[in-house]
């Protein structure tokens, strides 16, 4: 097969894969003419490398993100407030988002009265780390402990879950088995420990936002996960073959 050949094909299969993903086509760059062994070989492993990178919905012929974007964190769908007998749906965050986000700020000193990464109390971690999900939450404790919903006992609890304890002096935050993140007191970071409560212990425990996504939600996120699989394995066996067949050309 010459260069031209290979270099058209691959034009062809670019197409066919951004026809797939929905994203313009990108041409291969080439020179009129004749072009060199050196060359052929170059555009194959530009090719094979995009194809076969793992980016996350990286199109034909697009460079990798890089490492800012590996620790990027998560961007909320919409901005929302937290509301009083419901759930916050509109972020899209979930429980487990809740968990994930806080465990962020484990090691920041405990300071009354700080929201930032310089300090921080019980109910400003709280906030902040709904805030950071894109839902907005109330400043103090006893107004924090009014949104969304009861969870009935520690039983039912799910990571996400803010438990306030009886007199409403403290929060901390449910992540699962048994464990609460929470920033304790003057001395203290923000750290994970075991919970220590017990349902005599407790005014409430309050669910912000969905313990898991919603069934559509999810549904959504698998086709579209699998669609963008199958783009990338097709890309990624017709590049091998085109390269075995310019090997034996």
């Amino acid at each position: 097969m010459s260069v031209e050949a290979v270099l058209s094909r691959i034009s062809e299969i670019r197409s066919q894969i951004d026809s797939l993903r929905g994203t313009p086509a990108v041409a291969p760059s080439s020179t009129a003419g004749s072009s060199s062994t050196a060359a052929s070989s170059s555009a194959f492993a530009d090719a094979l490398a995009t194809a076969t990178d793992g980016g996350a919905g990286a199109g034909v012929g697009s460079t990798a993100a890089g490492p800012a974007a590996a620790t990027a964190t998560r961007t909320p769908a919409t901005s929302v407030d937290a509301g009083k007998d419901t759930l916050a749906t509109g972020s899209g965050a979930t429980g487990s988002d809740v968990v994930a986000d806080a465990k962020k700020y484990l090691g920041v000193p405990y300071v009354f009265g700080g929201t930032t990464t310089s300090g921080m109390d019980c109910s400003g971690l709280v906030q902040t780390v709904f805030k950071d999900l894109g839902v907005t939450m109330p400043r103090v404790v006893p107004d924090q402990a009014r949104m969304g919903v009861e969870v009935g006992s520690l039983r039912d609890a799910q990571p996400g879950d803010l438990i306030v304890p009886k007199g409403e002096q403290h929060v901390v935050i449910y992540v699962g088995d048994g464990k609460v993140l929470h920033a304790p007191r003057p001395g203290k970071d923000v750290r994970i420990v075991d919970n220590w409560y017990s349902d005599a212990d407790i005014a409430t425990i309050r669910r912000i936002v969905p313990a898991q996504p919603s069934a559509a939600t999810a549904a959504t996120a698998a086709t579209a996960g699998t669609a963008a699989r199958s783009a990338t394995d097709l890309q990624t066996a017709a590049l091998l073959s085109m390269m075995q067949s310019g090997s034996a050309a």
